[in-house]
């Protein structure tokens, strides 16, 4: 066994950096053994060097992360910042300087995954990220090595805690959207401002990560058709149940048919209650993957939090030590399909429409025509009426989104039509 350390330099020290630090130094003896090698935390750099960090020797602590990378002795370093700077700037400065990286950092890798994976590769290093993806669930490297054999030809799952945890609140106790956010505020669940998770944009970049890695193609952060879940209601969710489905925020990334091009999309859905995703409660995270030869695989588990996430980054860091003691590296970017990714209207799927109307005889028949005009076949139609005013709820067949989009704006023209109460797409089925 070598005895010589692999010197480790944390970027970011708040929930997740804090928890990596405190594992790497209570299971320092577990992971040595592990790796061939002790491992140790050699510097840690934060904007806030006045703040106490329990556990953490304060010599390790600087402000100048370009410094410690520069040093001259680091093997490794663990990029828990966030965002896109500095830590865009902090990781090809490790590269340069001869450094792996592992990071938790879906955003940047959404956005420059591509240039990253280029920088690494240039340099002879490792590049890895199982955190920035579901946190504990180990996803990334199933589909990036035990899947490298097979061919995936879609990924669905929920992908953002803070989102299932409002949604689960909401049909399990008939709360109102911003009540259910409430509660999760108070426990921790959602940040101060809840945008990135709510807007669906957290959900997005991880789903160009899952996509890319799926399809072997670029699959950048503006290619991800987002939706967020901010309108549903709890009307929406009375309808659902009458279906027999319940909503959830779905991450669904999927190769075309004669296997051209790929879409990949984040929105919420209606899904059966007997769909496995449905059963998926509180703040946690599940993801189907179907590929050829496998079949349909389920990856399940805590997708968020300061332990479940250390957890994915020490796999990592262990990952890339052996690398490092082998002089080798581990998978880099697969990119060889460059599949086109097609925009949301050539994405074919269900609609669950509600409509206001008018109570009064026609007003269905105009309707059916208004989506037949649009070559959109209809499913199902319930009607209820009462004093001139009736609620229309209509769900269709499988059909193009573009065409659904057409039928749903020709709707609004209709005079008999008072408004479009909700949309929601229909998946899982």
């Amino acid at each position: 066994m070598r005895t010589r350390p692999l010197k480790v330099a944390l970027l970011g020290c708040g929930v997740v950096g804090s928890e990596v630090a405190r594992i790497m130094t209570t299971h320092a003896d577990d992971l040595t053994q592990r790796i061939g090698a002790p491992v140790e935390l050699a510097g840690v750099a934060v904007r806030r060097p006045s703040k106490v960090r329990e556990g953490i020797d304060p010599a390790l602590i600087t402000t100048d992360a370009t410094a410690l990378l520069k040093r001259g002795d680091i093997d490794i370093a663990i990029e828990v910042i966030g965002g896109i700077e500095p830590a865009r700037t902090l990781i090809t400065t490790a590269f340069e300087n001869g450094i792996s990286v592992v990071s938790a950092n879906k955003a940047l890798l959404a956005q420059d995954g591509a240039a990253l994976h280029a920088a690494a590769e240039q340099h002879g290093l490792d590049l890895y990220y199982e955190a920035a993806v579901a946190g504990a669930i180990p996803l990334v490297r199933p589909m990036r090595e035990s899947l490298a054999g097979d061919k995936i030809n879609r990924v669905m799952g929920i992908v953002n805690g803070t989102t299932n945890f409002i949604l689960d609140k909401m049909d399990s106790t008939g709360a109102g959207y911003q009540e259910a956010l409430d509660e999760a505020t108070a426990l921790g669940y959602a940040e101060a401002d809840p945008t990135a998770d709510v807007e669906g944009y957290d959900a997005a970049a991880k789903a160009a990560i899952l996509a890319g890695i799926a399809f072997h193609t670029r699959v950048r952060l503006d290619d991800v058709y987002r939706e967020g879940m901010t309108e549903v209601s709890a009307a929406d969710f009375a309808s659902a149940k009458r279906m027999g489905c319940t909503i959830k925020l779905l991450a669904i990334l999927e190769r075309a048919a004669d296997g051209e091009s790929v879409t990949a999309r984040v929105h919420p859905a209606m899904i059966p209650l007997t769909h496995p995703l449905a059963s998926v409660r509180e703040a946690y995270n599940a993801v189907f993957v179907e590929a050829e030869a496998a079949g349909r695989l389920m990856f399940y588990g805590p997708g968020a939090g300061g332990s479940p996430t250390a957890s994915a980054v020490l796999g990592d860091l262990v990952a890339v030590c052996r690398n490092k003691l082998a002089e080798a590296t581990g998978p880099g970017e697969s990119a060889y399909t460059q599949l086109p990714v097609s925009p949301m209207g050539d994405v074919v799927t269900r609609y669950h429409i509600s409509l206001d109307v008018a109570d009064k005889p026609g007003v269905l028949a105009q309707v059916a025509t208004t989506f037949a005009e649009h070559g959109v076949s209809i499913d199902t139609v319930r009607q209820q009426g009462k004093d001139g005013e009736a609620s229309l709820v209509v769900v269709t067949h499988r059909a193009p989104d573009a065409a659904l989009s057409g039928t749903v704006e020709a709707l609004r023209k209709l005079d008999t039509v008072r408004g479009v109460a909700s949309i929601m797409r229909v998946e899982g089925e």
